[in-house]
C-alpha cells in the first residue's frame, strides 16, 4: 500500500490497472487531496472510490474537479442534471456496452474520462472489466508500431444510434489508431469493436481494414493487462478513455442495475 497523502492512500487492484482509494469523501477534497488523485489516476488509469453513495449533484460536483462535464450526441440526460446520465438494464440483447470500447469514439473529441457511480445493484454479476491499452501498444513488435504510425480509423456511432433511435446519419470522427496521452506523454493503442464502432482504416475498405482490426482488438485485452470489478453499493470509479478500454458484462438477467455517470471532455486525438 502506497501513502501518497495524509489521509489518503491507493491500494493496487491489479498488476497492470487499477487503484483502490481509501480515506477520502470526495464530498469535502482539499487541494492537496485533488493533486494526489491526478498522479494516482496516472500511474493506475482506473480508480475505485469505496461506499461513496453520490447522488446526481454530487457526482456533478466531483466531476467537475476534473474538467468540463460533456454531454454526447443522442444520449438522454437526467433532467435537472445537465451532463449526469442514468445507466439502466435494457436487457442482454439491447445492451451496447457488452464489448471492448472506449467512450464516444465516433465523436472528433471523445470524453478524457467517466466516472461512474453505483445506486442499484443485481443481487449477483453485473460486473465491468478494464483494459490497459498502453501495454496493447507496448506490446506490439517494432514493425507493427512503424506501420501503425500515422494510420487513422474511422470510427461510427451506428449501437448507440440504433439504442436511440436515432434515424438520422450516425455520427463518424477519424482517429488515430495509436495516440498519445497528453498528460503522461505515453503511447497507446486506440481501436474499438471491428464492424461495429471501428469500421476501417482511412482510405481503405472494410473488408481490407477488418483481418487487421480484429487483430489488435483481440490483442489489446489479454487477461493480464485487465482489472475486473465487483460492484458493491455506493461504489464510485473513474477510468481514463484516453488509455483504456472497458466492457460491461450483462449476465444479471432482468434484475435491476442503475448507476450514474458523468463524462469529461477530451481533446482530439494525437
Amino acid at each position: 500500500m502506497n501513502n501518497i497523502a495524509q489521509r489518503l492512500t491507493v491500494k493496487p487492484l491489479s498488476g497492470p490497472i487499477g487503484g483502490q482509494v481509501s480515506g477520502l469523501d470526495v464530498r469535502r477534497l482539499a487541494e492537496a487531496d485533488v493533486e494526489a488523485l491526478k498522479a494516482a489516476f496516472a500511474e493506475h488509469l482506473v480508480l475505485v472510490f469505496p461506499g461513496q453513495a453520490l447522488d446526481p449533484s454530487e457526482l456533478r460536483a466531483f466531476a467537475g474537479i476534473w474538467g468540463q462535464v460533456s454531454e454526447t450526441p443522442m444520449l438522454r440526460y437526467l433532467e435537472g442534471h445537465p451532463g449526469v446520465l442514468q445507466l439502466y438494464n435494457m436487457g442482454k440483447t439491447e445492451s451496447i456496452t457488452e464489448n471492448w470500447h472506449s467512450d464516444s469514439t465516433f465523436v472528433p473529441r471523445p470524453p478524457a474520462i467517466t466516472i461512474l457511480c453505483a445506486q442499484t445493484l443485481p443481487p449477483a454479476g453485473g460486473d465491468t472489466m478494464w483494459s490497459n491499452q498502453y501495454l496493447a501498444y507496448e506490446r506490439l513488435s517494432d514493425g507493427m508500431k512503424r506501420m501503425l504510425d500515422g494510420v487513422r480509423i474511422r470510427f461510427r456511432g451506428t449501437r448507440i444510434a440504433k439504442a436511440m433511435n436515432n434515424s438520422g446519419e450516425p455520427p463518424t470522427a477519424l482517429h488515430p489508431v495509436v495516440r498519445t496521452h497528453p498528460v503522461t506523454g505515453r503511447k497507446s493503442l486506440f481501436v474499438g469493436n471491428p464492424g461495429q464502432t471501428a469500421m476501417n482504416f482511412e482510405d481503405m475498405t472494410i473488408e481490407e481494414s477488418l483481418p487487421l482490426l480484429t487483430y489488435l482488438y483481440q490483442t489489446s485485452t489479454a487477461p493480464d493487462a485487465i482489472y475486473r470489478h465487483h460492484w458493491s453499493p455506493g461504489d464510485l470509479l473513474m477510468w481514463d478513455n484516453r488509455c483504456t478500454m472497458h466492457y460491461a458484462v450483462h449476465d444479471y438477467g432482468d434484475a435491476v442495475r442503475m448507476l450514474i455517470r458523468c463524462t469529461i471532455e477530451g481533446e482530439e486525438p494525437r
